[in-house]
Protein backbone atom coordinates (compact mmCIF):
# COMPACT_ATOMS: atom_id res chain seq x y z
CA UNK A 1 0.00 0.00 0.00
CA UNK A 2 2.54 2.34 0.68
CA UNK A 3 4.47 1.39 -2.24
CA UNK A 4 1.38 2.56 -4.26
CA UNK A 5 1.19 5.25 -2.78
CA UNK A 6 4.38 6.27 -3.35
CA UNK A 7 4.08 5.66 -6.73
CA UNK A 8 1.01 7.78 -7.34
CA UNK A 9 2.80 11.22 -5.42
CA UNK A 10 6.08 10.32 -7.78
CA UNK A 11 3.59 10.39 -10.72
CA UNK A 12 1.72 13.75 -9.54
CA UNK A 13 5.13 15.30 -9.20
CA UNK A 14 6.40 14.74 -12.71
CA UNK A 15 2.94 15.25 -14.15
CA UNK A 16 3.45 18.76 -12.68
CA UNK A 17 6.89 19.28 -13.29
CA UNK A 18 5.65 18.57 -17.26
CA UNK A 19 3.11 21.05 -16.37
CA UNK A 20 4.88 24.04 -15.45
CA UNK A 21 7.53 23.09 -18.35
CA UNK A 22 4.57 23.54 -20.60
CA UNK A 23 3.16 26.48 -19.11
CA UNK A 24 6.23 28.46 -19.01
CA UNK A 25 6.90 27.46 -22.79
CA UNK A 26 3.41 28.61 -23.72
CA UNK A 27 4.20 32.02 -21.43
CA UNK A 28 7.33 32.52 -23.91
CA UNK A 29 5.69 31.89 -26.61
CA UNK A 30 3.18 34.31 -25.65
CA UNK A 31 5.46 36.80 -25.11
CA UNK A 32 7.19 36.02 -28.45
CA UNK A 33 3.96 36.53 -30.45
CA UNK A 34 3.23 39.82 -28.70
CA UNK A 35 7.01 41.12 -29.61
CA UNK A 36 6.38 40.04 -33.25
CA UNK A 37 2.82 42.11 -33.39
CA UNK A 38 3.89 45.22 -31.60
CA UNK A 39 6.94 45.00 -33.92
CA UNK A 40 4.98 45.06 -36.74
CA UNK A 41 2.42 47.56 -35.45
CA UNK A 42 5.22 49.78 -34.87
CA UNK A 43 6.80 49.55 -37.86
CA UNK A 44 3.23 50.52 -39.98
CA UNK A 45 3.06 53.30 -37.58
CA UNK A 46 6.69 54.85 -37.81
CA UNK A 47 6.02 54.08 -41.85
CA UNK A 48 2.80 56.41 -41.66
CA UNK A 49 3.95 59.06 -39.22
CA UNK A 50 7.69 59.43 -41.68
CA UNK A 51 4.97 59.17 -45.18
CA UNK A 52 3.01 62.28 -43.11
CA UNK A 53 5.84 64.48 -42.35
CA UNK A 54 6.94 64.39 -45.83
CA UNK A 55 3.40 65.33 -47.13
CA UNK A 56 3.31 67.90 -44.76
CA UNK A 57 6.57 69.43 -45.57
CA UNK A 58 5.33 69.44 -49.09
CA UNK A 59 2.18 70.28 -48.55
CA UNK A 60 1.71 73.19 -46.56
CA UNK A 61 3.33 75.79 -49.08
CA UNK A 62 0.08 75.56 -50.93
CA UNK A 63 -2.09 75.41 -48.24
CA UNK A 64 -4.49 78.50 -48.21
CA UNK A 65 -7.56 80.38 -48.66
CA UNK A 66 -6.99 80.48 -52.94
CA UNK A 67 -6.52 77.08 -52.68
CA UNK A 68 -10.02 75.90 -51.60
CA UNK A 69 -11.57 78.63 -53.78
CA UNK A 70 -9.80 78.47 -57.08
CA UNK A 71 -10.00 75.92 -59.80
CA UNK A 72 -7.73 73.74 -61.37
CA UNK A 73 -5.03 76.22 -63.85
CA UNK A 74 -2.13 75.10 -66.02
CA UNK A 75 -0.06 78.01 -63.51
CA UNK A 76 0.65 75.57 -60.56
CA UNK A 77 0.51 79.59 -58.18
CA UNK A 78 -3.38 80.21 -59.03
CA UNK A 79 -4.58 76.60 -59.23
CA UNK A 80 -6.95 75.25 -56.42
CA UNK A 81 -9.40 72.11 -55.78
CA UNK A 82 -12.58 73.62 -55.58
CA UNK A 83 -13.82 71.90 -58.78
CA UNK A 84 -12.66 68.29 -57.00
CA UNK A 85 -13.95 69.58 -53.58
CA UNK A 86 -17.49 70.24 -54.94
CA UNK A 87 -17.65 67.21 -56.90
CA UNK A 88 -17.07 64.83 -54.10
CA UNK A 89 -19.59 66.80 -51.98
CA UNK A 90 -22.14 65.94 -54.84
CA UNK A 91 -21.04 62.44 -55.29
CA UNK A 92 -20.93 61.64 -51.87
CA UNK A 93 -24.25 63.19 -50.80
CA UNK A 94 -26.34 61.07 -53.64
CA UNK A 95 -23.93 58.02 -52.61
CA UNK A 96 -25.12 58.51 -48.79
CA UNK A 97 -28.49 59.22 -49.67
CA UNK A 98 -28.48 56.01 -52.27
CA UNK A 99 -26.37 53.49 -49.85
CA UNK A 100 -27.96 54.03 -46.88
CA UNK A 101 -31.89 52.78 -47.43
CA UNK A 102 -30.96 50.18 -49.55
CA UNK A 103 -28.30 48.81 -47.35
CA UNK A 104 -29.79 48.76 -44.20
CA UNK A 105 -33.36 47.80 -45.58
CA UNK A 106 -31.31 44.73 -47.29
CA UNK A 107 -30.12 43.84 -43.51
CA UNK A 108 -33.39 44.34 -42.66
CA UNK A 109 -34.89 41.83 -44.15
CA UNK A 110 -32.24 39.69 -44.60
CA UNK A 111 -32.20 39.60 -40.12
CA UNK A 112 -35.49 39.67 -39.15
CA UNK A 113 -37.78 38.73 -42.27
CA UNK A 114 -35.84 36.45 -44.67
CA UNK A 115 -36.57 32.74 -43.98
CA UNK A 116 -33.38 30.63 -43.27
CA UNK A 117 -32.96 28.23 -46.22
CA UNK A 118 -30.68 27.97 -49.23
CA UNK A 119 -31.59 31.18 -50.81
CA UNK A 120 -31.20 33.32 -48.08
CA UNK A 121 -27.71 31.34 -46.99
CA UNK A 122 -26.30 31.76 -51.03
CA UNK A 123 -27.31 35.35 -51.21
CA UNK A 124 -25.87 36.08 -47.64
CA UNK A 125 -22.67 34.07 -49.55
CA UNK A 126 -22.73 36.26 -52.74
CA UNK A 127 -22.84 39.82 -50.25
CA UNK A 128 -20.29 38.37 -48.17
CA UNK A 129 -17.82 38.15 -51.50
CA UNK A 130 -19.22 41.08 -53.16
CA UNK A 131 -17.07 43.12 -50.39
CA UNK A 132 -13.86 41.34 -51.76
CA UNK A 133 -13.94 42.00 -55.29
CA UNK A 134 -12.03 44.69 -56.76
CA UNK A 135 -13.04 48.32 -56.95
CA UNK A 136 -12.18 47.98 -60.69
CA UNK A 137 -14.83 45.45 -61.76
CA UNK A 138 -17.38 48.18 -59.73
CA UNK A 139 -15.81 50.12 -61.84
CA UNK A 140 -16.77 48.24 -65.15
CA UNK A 141 -19.90 47.47 -64.25
CA UNK A 142 -20.60 50.63 -63.80
CA UNK A 143 -19.49 52.31 -67.48
CA UNK A 144 -21.84 49.74 -69.17
CA UNK A 145 -24.87 49.98 -66.24
CA UNK A 146 -25.18 53.87 -65.79
CA UNK A 147 -23.23 55.77 -68.39
CA UNK A 148 -23.89 53.43 -71.27
CA UNK A 149 -27.38 52.35 -69.96
CA UNK A 150 -27.39 48.74 -70.77
CA UNK A 151 -26.15 45.51 -70.03
CA UNK A 152 -24.82 44.57 -72.95
CA UNK A 153 -28.21 42.96 -74.73
CA UNK A 154 -31.84 43.95 -74.20
CA UNK A 155 -33.20 47.31 -73.98
CA UNK A 156 -30.97 50.44 -72.77
CA UNK A 157 -32.03 52.98 -70.07
CA UNK A 158 -32.17 55.98 -72.01
CA UNK A 159 -33.63 59.44 -71.01
CA UNK A 160 -34.50 61.65 -73.76
CA UNK A 161 -32.18 61.07 -77.08
CA UNK A 162 -29.55 59.67 -74.55
CA UNK A 163 -29.11 56.32 -72.90
CA UNK A 164 -27.36 56.13 -69.30
CA UNK A 165 -26.46 58.95 -67.23
CA UNK A 166 -23.14 59.34 -68.89
CA UNK A 167 -19.83 60.19 -67.64
CA UNK A 168 -21.79 62.47 -65.21
CA UNK A 169 -21.91 62.60 -60.98
CA UNK A 170 -24.68 60.64 -61.03
CA UNK A 171 -23.12 57.75 -62.71
CA UNK A 172 -20.19 57.62 -60.34
CA UNK A 173 -22.02 58.22 -57.21
CA UNK A 174 -24.38 54.83 -58.58
CA UNK A 175 -20.98 53.46 -59.03
CA UNK A 176 -19.64 53.74 -55.86
CA UNK A 177 -22.85 53.23 -54.03
CA UNK A 178 -22.49 49.18 -55.61
CA UNK A 179 -18.73 49.42 -53.97
CA UNK A 180 -19.83 50.51 -50.60
CA UNK A 181 -23.36 48.33 -50.11
CA UNK A 182 -21.97 44.89 -49.60
CA UNK A 183 -19.98 46.63 -46.26
CA UNK A 184 -22.92 48.57 -45.61
CA UNK A 185 -25.14 45.26 -45.19
CA UNK A 186 -22.81 43.47 -43.22
CA UNK A 187 -21.93 45.96 -40.98
CA UNK A 188 -25.82 46.62 -40.25
CA UNK A 189 -26.48 42.53 -39.89
CA UNK A 190 -23.79 42.39 -37.63
CA UNK A 191 -25.17 45.40 -35.46
CA UNK A 192 -28.75 44.03 -35.78
CA UNK A 193 -27.65 40.57 -34.35
CA UNK A 194 -26.15 42.76 -31.78
CA UNK A 195 -29.38 43.31 -30.01
CA UNK A 196 -30.66 41.30 -27.80
CA UNK A 197 -33.35 38.71 -28.35
CA UNK A 198 -34.70 39.40 -25.07
CA UNK A 199 -36.17 42.84 -26.31
CA UNK A 200 -37.48 41.46 -29.07
CA UNK A 201 -39.91 39.02 -26.73
CA UNK A 202 -40.79 41.96 -24.63
CA UNK A 203 -42.26 43.71 -27.43
CA UNK A 204 -43.71 40.68 -28.91
CA UNK A 205 -45.50 39.93 -25.77
CA UNK A 206 -46.74 43.12 -25.08
CA UNK A 207 -48.78 43.12 -28.30
CA UNK A 208 -46.45 44.95 -31.05
CA UNK A 209 -45.69 43.74 -34.53
CA UNK A 210 -42.90 42.81 -36.21
CA UNK A 211 -43.06 45.80 -37.91
CA UNK A 212 -43.31 47.87 -34.40
CA UNK A 213 -40.96 45.79 -33.05
CA UNK A 214 -37.86 46.32 -36.03
CA UNK A 215 -38.69 50.42 -36.26
CA UNK A 216 -39.36 51.04 -32.74
CA UNK A 217 -36.78 49.06 -30.77
CA UNK A 218 -34.11 46.87 -33.09
CA UNK A 219 -33.48 49.82 -35.69
CA UNK A 220 -32.66 52.08 -32.40
CA UNK A 221 -30.54 49.63 -30.59
CA UNK A 222 -28.40 48.73 -33.92
CA UNK A 223 -28.16 52.72 -35.03
CA UNK A 224 -25.00 52.95 -33.34
CA UNK A 225 -22.87 50.40 -35.54
CA UNK A 226 -25.12 51.15 -38.56
CA UNK A 227 -23.67 54.32 -38.42
CA UNK A 228 -20.38 53.60 -37.83
CA UNK A 229 -20.25 51.14 -40.80
CA UNK A 230 -21.82 53.70 -42.97
CA UNK A 231 -19.65 56.22 -42.64
CA UNK A 232 -16.49 54.13 -42.84
CA UNK A 233 -17.79 52.28 -45.77
CA UNK A 234 -18.35 56.46 -47.08
CA UNK A 235 -15.03 57.34 -46.23
CA UNK A 236 -13.44 54.27 -48.58
CA UNK A 237 -15.84 55.88 -50.77
CA UNK A 238 -14.32 59.12 -51.18
CA UNK A 239 -11.16 58.05 -51.94
CA UNK A 240 -11.42 55.03 -54.48
CA UNK A 241 -10.11 56.31 -57.60
CA UNK A 242 -9.98 53.26 -60.08
CA UNK A 243 -14.02 53.29 -60.33
CA UNK A 244 -13.85 56.92 -60.78
CA UNK A 245 -11.45 56.60 -63.81
CA UNK A 246 -13.28 53.59 -65.28
CA UNK A 247 -16.43 55.77 -65.87
CA UNK A 248 -14.44 58.44 -67.32
CA UNK A 249 -14.65 61.44 -64.91
CA UNK A 250 -12.63 64.82 -66.35
CA UNK A 251 -9.44 65.06 -64.79
CA UNK A 252 -8.90 69.21 -65.46
CA UNK A 253 -12.77 70.86 -64.44
CA UNK A 254 -12.44 74.08 -63.96
CA UNK A 255 -16.47 74.55 -63.00
CA UNK A 256 -18.79 72.80 -60.53
CA UNK A 257 -20.89 70.52 -61.07
CA UNK A 258 -24.79 72.08 -60.83
CA UNK A 259 -26.86 69.28 -61.02
CA UNK A 260 -26.50 64.88 -60.69
CA UNK A 261 -26.43 65.00 -64.64
CA UNK A 262 -23.35 67.09 -64.70
CA UNK A 263 -19.60 66.15 -65.92
CA UNK A 264 -17.33 66.36 -62.34
CA UNK A 265 -14.00 65.34 -60.90
CA UNK A 266 -13.39 64.13 -57.25
CA UNK A 267 -10.26 64.81 -54.95
CA UNK A 268 -8.74 61.74 -56.03
CA UNK A 269 -8.50 61.87 -59.78
CA UNK A 270 -7.27 66.07 -59.38
CA UNK A 271 -4.89 64.30 -56.88
CA UNK A 272 -3.90 61.86 -59.86
CA UNK A 273 -3.91 64.63 -62.63
CA UNK A 274 -1.14 66.83 -60.50
CA UNK A 275 1.30 64.21 -59.58
CA UNK A 276 1.19 63.17 -63.62
CA UNK A 277 2.51 66.36 -64.32
CA UNK A 278 6.08 66.86 -64.45
CA UNK A 279 7.03 70.38 -62.79
CA UNK A 280 7.50 70.04 -58.77
CA UNK A 281 4.93 72.52 -58.02
CA UNK A 282 2.46 70.76 -59.63
CA UNK A 283 3.60 67.87 -57.15
CA UNK A 284 3.70 69.89 -54.20
CA UNK A 285 0.06 70.94 -55.04
CA UNK A 286 -0.89 67.24 -55.09
CA UNK A 287 0.66 66.61 -51.43
CA UNK A 288 -1.40 69.84 -50.28
CA UNK A 289 -4.48 67.68 -52.11
CA UNK A 290 -3.48 64.62 -50.27
CA UNK A 291 -3.53 66.85 -46.66
CA UNK A 292 -7.19 67.79 -47.53
CA UNK A 293 -8.10 64.19 -48.16
CA UNK A 294 -6.43 62.77 -45.52
CA UNK A 295 -8.19 65.88 -42.83
CA UNK A 296 -11.16 64.80 -44.47
CA UNK A 297 -10.65 60.66 -43.80
CA UNK A 298 -10.30 61.49 -40.29
CA UNK A 299 -12.82 63.85 -39.55
CA UNK A 300 -14.89 61.21 -41.04
CA UNK A 301 -13.68 58.72 -38.59
CA UNK A 302 -13.89 60.94 -35.48
CA UNK A 303 -17.59 61.29 -36.63
CA UNK A 304 -18.34 57.84 -36.48
CA UNK A 305 -16.25 57.38 -32.99
CA UNK A 306 -18.42 60.40 -31.67
CA UNK A 307 -21.62 59.35 -32.90
CA UNK A 308 -21.39 55.62 -31.86
CA UNK A 309 -20.44 56.58 -28.32
CA UNK A 310 -23.88 59.63 -28.54
CA UNK A 311 -26.80 56.84 -30.08
CA UNK A 312 -25.22 54.26 -28.03
CA UNK A 313 -25.64 56.32 -24.59
CA UNK A 314 -28.95 57.16 -26.00
CA UNK A 315 -30.15 53.28 -26.62
CA UNK A 316 -29.02 52.52 -23.21
CA UNK A 317 -31.08 55.05 -21.59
Amino acid sequence: MSDLSGSSRTDIKSQSSMFKTSLALRHFRGRVFYGVCLAGSLVGILLLIVLMNDIRQDGFEYFSRHFFTNYPSRKPEIAGFRGAIMGTLWVMTIVAATAFPIGVGAALYLEEYAKKNRLTSLIQTNISNLAGVPSIVFGILGLQLFVRGTIGYGPAICIGESCGFGRSVMSGALTLTLLILPVVIVASQEAIKSVPPSIREASYGVGATRWQTVSSHVLPQAMPGIMTGMILALSRAIGETAPIIMIGALTFVAFSPETPLDPFTAMPIQVLNWVSRPQAEFHDLAATGIVVLLITLLTMNTLAVVLRIKLGRESAR
